[in-house]
């Protein structure tokens, strides 16, 4: 997953920045925009809602803190869990370096064990972005991420799209492993897929909802991104803000949702956000 924008932070005001006033937007921040405006608006909600500045956040599978140290730059307490002892020296390196080494903590474990190295009802937000497609159990992955949440908190749930993949195929030229993943269970294009497993808006819906969750929103992301060649937003100054701005617009409407990469589902438990 690519790193997302990385913005400026008051020591003394930590929620004043915002990751939407950015100024040094890369073509990466394609790949997170849309997730990290719903989150953004999704943690301030919560702030205000809890009356703390600092909220309690855990990020499942965060590997090298792509999502964690932003979040931690903002004030937050975030525990990192993932499997790979790699990742997480990453993790360490990444948050000293942006200064937030008190704020971060990695410990290893995965979303099946998840209790076993964190606390059960003791965070505000979760984070379960690009896990799901590698659990064994879709369903249990997500129970245990909701049973981390307190009484009152919010789900982050990004997972790989069916349409996006079946589109990109297609577009590549290869039909018969578009119209493979189409059918397949697991949306698949074939053996040599490396993607495990892939979703549709109304599966992640249904997944988010069985574990006791409303749905807040459901977002498309990467709906253009993946398709437009690279040459023409680096050649054109204002593409890449013209991109964002039409990635932005297409990612509630479930029409692009269909042909996204990715899909990003917010969940709230019953106090809301």
């Amino acid at each position: 997953m690519s790193d997302p924008m990385r913005p400026p932070v008051s020591p003394q005001h930590p929620q004043a920045a915002s990751l939407r006033s950015d100024p040094s937007r890369s073509r990466a921040s394609l790949r997170t925009a849309v997730v990290w405006e719903v989150l953004q608006d999704a943690l301030d909600r919560r702030v205000k809602s809890t009356g703390r500045e600092s909220l309690d956040v855990l990020d499942t599978g965060g590997g090298s803190g792509n999502f964690a140290v932003p979040v931690a730059r903002l004030g937050h307490r975030v525990t990192v869990v993932d499997p790979s002892p790699n990742a997480l020296f990453a993790l360490e390196r990444r948050a000293a370096e942006a200064g937030v080494a008190d704020r971060v903590k990695g410990v290893q474990g995965d979303a099946h064990g998840l209790f076993d190295v964190v606390e059960r009802g003791g965070y505000d937000v979760v984070l379960f972005h690009g896990v799901l497609e590698y659990v064994d159990d879709p369903a249990e992955g997500i129970r245990n991420a909701v049973a981390a949440l307190r009484e009152e908190g919010v789900l982050s749930l990004l997972a790989a799209g069916l349409g996006g993949a079946v589109l990109a195929r297609a577009l590549a030229g290869h039909f018969t492993e578009a119209k493979q993943a189409l059918h397949d269970p697991e949306g698949r294009w074939g053996s040599g897929d490396p993607m495990p497993r892939r979703f549709t808006a109304d599966q992640l819906i249904a997944l988010v909802e069985g574990a006791g969750l409303t749905v807040g929103a459901v977002h498309g992301v990467r709906v253009f991104a993946d398709l437009v060649p690279g040459v023409l937003v680096d050649t054109e100054p204002s593409a890449l803000e013209a991109l964002l701005k039409l990635e932005a617009a297409a990612a509630a409407l479930p029409a692009f949702q269909s042909v996204a990469t990715q899909l990003h589902v917010l969940g709230e438990t019953g106090g809301g956000a």
